[in-house]
């Protein structure tokens, strides 16, 4: 049967792109910068030519309207502080000197002033950086960057539509500056910001915007009466100035829920809306409340958070359901591209079958092309598009990757005493104090140490075949033996052996694990210069062998101190891979529980006495509303209490958190029954202390007095001044001491000085404990 034509043809667009540009060339001109290599004029020019390489992609594939304004040199929320004016105090002064060094200490902070915090964007692994506002913040507007990116793109042919952060989702992401009381809700602001934002919209409009994209993924969130209607009030008047662009105002990442009826009534133009599995429920509200007569909607029916093709005769149906709900109605994917990797095609060592099934971003574009012509015209003007597709979902629900007898049996026979420890932590904390015998305020790291030029070369060189295994093994050999040396000489109590042979901690572990897939490009933002390539979760998963226990075993070997064994839990192994999405995520989580099961059994059984599971996506992947949380939490703790607990009491489980926020999911954390936690916690002076605090929580933990996402060396004082504020939550005999993440991704010189500090700051406080207390 053909589909009946749209009374007007449906057009293709997006929400945002990837930045990096084909070969990470963003990462590469920025840090050439930082080092003095790159000056401003080259960056600039680097980053132009990325735009226009996306904005022609884009246009050549079928997309009617370009977005502008989502490019950053670092972060988007960044980029909407600035151009607001919500500039902190501490680096007012270096903005007002330079405002690219300023832009970048705010987000990396110098020697002598500390960064905004940053966290996790919803339920991404994106991080951004966290506005810092008080009762006495001045918004002023700069629409410099957004008027300028706009005409370029114009200028080139395209027609383009800028993209803001929204007046209400960056207020409801901010936090109360330093110094300023944390009852403050950014959100009292709002009427001073509102201004602001009009006079924006109204410097696009006479650069020639006729549409402006303002997002509001907070409002997929639950969100109070009061929340609601200043949503209202928002929209109500920046909707009913003369002197603004038509406005789309864009949620995703989930259903609207409530807020959906808000924005209908709103006098805005259109609503871009999510209608994947994760916002199903969008089209039920919508026809519910009538649709949008009058209004333009974009339906993000082509999942933008994850790899696999779509299903056009799924999202068809879908689209013609909504034909009926809005004057307009055009495709797009379900969110910002920039969430995925740029191209399959790239992918040369994938299987070809199996590679059928997987969209990147240039994909996904092709897919919103195909389905707004299809929209448009009929069925039967992409006939072939879709026979294909129809085979390539067939590929992937037949394949033998997908379904492992073994591992469906081992899942199904998991019982609730394979999730709990044999005896309860009171018992255990005495026998691991037995055993490690260490001091009070131990100090540790969180596993990893700089990855060198040299490894990296080192590691290159293997690919390349210009030396053999056994010469790399004794490269990593020597590696491991230097982070030893340097911790044991640093005073650290308990140690790790630095992570030399890995590239990433889902990556490394992915690689080894059947039932998942490793690309070669595809690279994808986590925050400022960091990218990461997610594995693809493709099949049932299983361990064929051990994955660290030679590494660990051998680093142990050269000392008498405690070296952690080091793991990446099932909800972040999960969480930081393309996921399948073809079952439970619960029944995912338990395969791979059960494979690092197995692998903290063997590190055991060869003699580690402390192993850590690291779980720091456990509160990214909390989803975004309430009533969906306590079925979350429960398979993604049992999955953790699968992998740890067929150990004995005396050895110790860790486990750490990073860059999220963990207030809402201390009982979690709790349920876990790790031994010792350690979180993020330096550039949020400790709150995660004082929220286990207020919990009651009864275990030990480490909130990182060492923010490692700055290259600033904190001072011996300045970690022994978290240290204090520690312990007015934590007792002296259950807190750690450590940094707040991993250090791959900072040099050596800075590391060796951090951690010196660090262990001279333990040193003072357990001096200043009172007497007998040491």
């Amino acid at each position: 049967m053909t589909a009946k034509p749209a009374a007007a043809a449906a057009r293709a667009t997006v929400y945002g792109y990837p930045r990096q540009g084909p070969h990470r060339e963003l990462k590469k001109a920025i840090e050439g910068y930082w080092k003095g290599r790159v000056d401003a004029d080259a960056l600039r020019e680097t980053a132009a030519e990325l735009r226009r390489g996306t904005w022609q992609q884009l246009a050549e594939a079928g997309v009617h309207e370009v977005p502008t304004g989502d490019f950053s040199y670092y972060d988007h929320v960044l980029d909407t502080s600035v151009m607001v004016g919500a500039v902190p105090e501490r680096h007012r002064a270096s903005v007002e000197a330079d405002a690219l060094d300023g832009y970048f200490a705010m987000a990396r902070g110098t020697q002598d002033v500390a960064p905004l915090e940053m966290t996790k964007w919803f339920d991404t692994n994106y991080h951004y950086l966290v506005p810092e506002l008080g009762p006495d913040t001045v918004f002023s507007a700069d629409s410099a960057k957004q008027v300028a990116e706009f005409r370029e793109a114009l200028a080139l042919g395209w027609t383009p539509r800028p993209v803001l952060v929204g007046p209400l989702t960056y207020l409801l992401l901010a936090k109360a500056a330093p110094g300023v009381a944390a009852d403050f809700e950014p959100l009292t602001l709002l009427d001073r910001l509102l201004p602001v934002y009009a006079e924006i919209l109204a410097d696009l409009r006479v650069a020639g915007a006729t549409w402006v994209q303002l997002d509001e993924p907070a409002l997929v969130q639950d969100r109070t009466p009061a929340e609601l209607n200043a949503a209202a009030r928002a929209y109500r008047e920046l909707g009913g100035r003369a002197d603004r662009p038509q406005l789309l105002v864009a949620s995703y990442f989930g259903r609207l829920g409530e807020a959906l009826a808000v924005l209908a009534k709103a006098p805005v133009d259109g609503l871009a809306l999510d209608f994947t599995e994760s916002g199903a429920g969008n089209l039920d509200d919508l026809a519910a409340a009538g649709g949008l007569p009058g209004k333009r909607l974009v339906a993000g029916v082509v999942n933008g958070r994850n790899i696999w093709i779509n299903d056009y005769a799924k999202s068809l149906a879908t689209l013609g359901t909504l034909l009926g709900l809005a004057d307009r109605v055009d495709v797009s994917a379900s969110c910002s591209l920039l969430h995925v990797p740029l191209d399959a095609d790239a992918e040369r060592g994938i299987d070809p079958e199996t590679a059928r099934w997987l969209a990147f971003a240039k994909q996904k574009t092709e897919e919103i092309v195909v389905l707004a012509r299809g929209l448009g015209s009929g069925t039967d003007a992409i006939a072939s598009e879709l026979a294909a597709n129809r085979a390539d979902l067939a590929s992937r629900t037949g394949a033998a990757l997908t379904r492992d007898p073994a591992v469906r049996a081992r899942t199904a026979a998991v019982t609730e005493a394979d999730g709990r420890r044999s005896q309860p932590y009171a018992e255990r904390s005495a026998a691991q104090r037995a055993g490690l015998g260490l001091p009070l305020l131990p100090t540790t790291t969180i596993g990893s140490f700089p990855q060198t030029t040299e490894l990296r070369t080192a590691r290159a060189e293997l690919r390349a075949g210009r030396i053999d295994e056994a010469e790399y093994e004794e490269r990593v050999k020597d590696e491991i033996r230097e982070v030893l040396s340097f911790q044991e000489k640093a005073g650290i109590d308990v140690l790790v052996h630095g992570e030399p042979e890995r590239n990433d901690m889902v990556q490394y572990f992915a690689e080894q694990l059947d039932g998942y897939l490793a690309t070669q490009h595809g690279w994808v933002q986590s925050y400022g210069t960091r990218y990461v390539r997610p594995p693809v979760l493709a099949g049932d998963i299983s361990r064929p062998e051990p994955m660290t226990v030679r590494w660990t075993t051998y680093a142990q070997s050269l000392t008498a101190r405690p070296v952690k064994g080091m793991l990446t839990g099932p909800v972040t192994m999960l969480a930081w891979s393309f996921v399948r999405d073809d079952q439970p995520l619960g029944d995912t989580a338990r395969q791979v529980a059960l494979a690092l099961r197995d692998e903290v059994n063997d590190l055991e059984a060869n003699g580690t006495s402390v192993i850590q599971v690291d779980e720091p996506a456990l509160r990214e992947t909390l989803p975004l509303r309430a009533a969906e949380h306590a079925a979350y939490l429960e398979w993604a703790t049992e999955s953790f209490r699968i992998a740890t607990s067929g150990v004995r009491p005396d050895t110790q489980i860790h486990t750490h958190m990073c860059y999220a926020e963990f207030g809402d999911i201390v009982q979690a954390i709790d349920d876990l029954d790790a031994d010792v936690i350690s979180l993020e916690a330096a550039r949020s002076h400790m709150q995660v202390a004082r929220e286990l605090a207020a919990h009651g929580y009864p275990r030990e933990a480490g909130p990182g007095v060492y923010d490692i996402h700055s290259p600033r060396i904190p001072g011996a004082e300045e970690a022994a001044a978290l240290l204090r504020k520690g312990l007015e939550a934590i007792p002296a005999e259950r807190l750690w001491v450590n940094p707040d993440c991993g250090l791959k991704t900072r040099g050596w010189p800075e590391t060796r000085a951090s951690l010196e500090n660090l262990v001279a700051a333990a040193r003072q406080i357990r001096a200043e404990l009172p007497t007998g207390a040491a």
